[in-house]
């Protein structure tokens, strides 16, 4: 049964195929797989109603899976330059940041290492320093005011339309 099928489809599997890739060799590889995988169904593959539709079905399913996997290695022409991935400015800022809080005053510089940086909350600062959750809001507030400032000034830090970082100036760390 399989034989009979195969050898009646054969050559039109093929010249479909051929005429998909475009390349013989890679034809007949992916028409040998459809055969291995009629050739698997055994006896179940005289239960098939319609062997030509069966055999077109794999056959498109093998050519899906080859240009899947043949698809990441497509050549490029040497001309051609990669991209350097684009870096959201608001990432690399960093690198200013230790410089501009070394730059601060020590109270604004411990108010924004505790609370912005290890996650302290505002309540939890109050308590440390012996004052109200206002005064340690109003102090976190100046001080968040204090190293934009500094940022703007000393990194040449600017916002776009939407107030977000889009450009600095990155300032080497001091020694």
């Amino acid at each position: 049964m399989i034989d009979q099928a195969w050898q009646r489809h054969k050559a039109e599997l093929r010249h479909w195929l051929l005429s998909r890739l475009g390349n013989a060799a890679d034809a007949d590889d992916l028409l040998q797989d459809v055969f291995e995988r009629a050739m698997r169904q055994g006896e179940c593959f005289g239960d098939i109603n319609n062997a030509r539709a069966w055999l077109f079905r794999v056959a498109r399913n093998a050519l899906v899976d080859h240009l899947r996997l043949d698809r990441s290695h497509i050549a490029l022409d040497d001309h051609i330059v990669a991209e350097e991935p684009e870096v959201d400015a608001i990432d690399t800022l960093s690198v200013c940041i230790p410089r501009v809080l070394s730059e601060l005053s020590d109270e604004d510089r411990q108010i924004i290492t505790l609370c912005d940086l290890d996650g302290m909350t505002q309540q939890q600062f109050a308590i440390l320093m012996n004052i109200s959750v206002a005064a340690a809001k109003s102090r976190l507030q100046r001080a968040r005011k204090r190293m934009r400032q500094q940022l703007e000034c000393a990194c040449q830090v600017r916002l776009n339309d939407a107030g977000n970082v889009c450009c600095f100036v990155p300032r080497p760390p001091l020694k």
